[in-house]
């Protein structure tokens, strides 16, 4: 009988064949991250995939849940993804890699004020609302150069790219939207801040996220399998 484990190898397979043929078919040949995202996962089945499937990044979404269990995982760069409140900063900013969810200055300011507290240079991306929804956060692509122009002043959060969670609905034109403004931000070398990273594309998009420029894919579901979220 097959375990649970069993289950995420031959996912991890899968992804894997479908990230490679999709690099091929759009003639990528950088590296492309595979985020391993751990919401309500065990942590014995997280260490199976960091184990077994060489999984070196995790992305978890909520604070608390992290907390909990960030002493179970084996060693693993660790990115914060989910909605970041600025008094939960503080909970985590000596424990994780990345915050992909930067969406205002007020939580940079609040990102810089604790980083510097424990010196640190804190990688951060910023996260744009690529489609303007009400339910998301991030910033309006509007605002966006603005803003890296003001974040290029704190001293102890680094810049490293742009995320977006794209709508379900008309999804290839919001991931092509966002390779457009990526590119336009990257042309505009902005002082200290660097466009390494474009995080886009999850469970059921990943590969049409590559086609348009994603090298992190944020992947939960189709490597662990659906959970009931609480």
């Amino acid at each position: 009988m097959k375990t649970e484990f069993d289950y995420v190898d031959e996912n991890y397979k899968r992804i894997l064949f479908n990230v490679n043929e999709a690099k091929e078919k759009n003639s990528r040949k950088d590296d492309i991250q595979i985020l391993a995202v751990t919401k309500t996962v065990d942590p014995g089945v997280v260490n199976h995939a960091i184990t077994s499937c060489g999984i070196r990044t995790i992305g978890e979404n909520r604070v608390q849940e992290y907390l909990s269990k960030k002493d179970l995982y084996k060693p693993v760069s660790v990115h914060f993804i989910g909605q970041l409140q600025t008094n939960k900063v503080k909970y985590i900013i000596d424990s994780v890699d990345m915050i992909q969810s930067l969406d205002s200055i007020k939580l940079a300011s609040e990102i810089n004020r604790h980083a510097l507290r424990i010196n640190k240079i804190q990688d951060v991306l910023v996260e744009v609302n690529i489609a303007g929804e009400a339910a998301k956060g991030g910033v309006s692509p509007d605002s966006l150069e603005d803003m890296l122009y003001e974040l290029a002043q704190l001293q102890n959060i680094r810049v490293c790219g742009l995320m977006t969670v794209p709508p379900v609905t008309d999804t290839e034109k919001f991931l092509y939207k966002m390779q457009k403004l990526y590119i336009d931000i990257s042309d505009k070398k902005i002082d200290n801040i660097n466009m390494s990273f474009l995080s886009m594309g999850m469970s059921g998009d990943y590969e049409l996220a590559i086609r348009y420029g994603s090298n992190i894919l944020r992947i939960g579901s189709a490597l662990f399998g659906a959970r009931v979220y609480k």
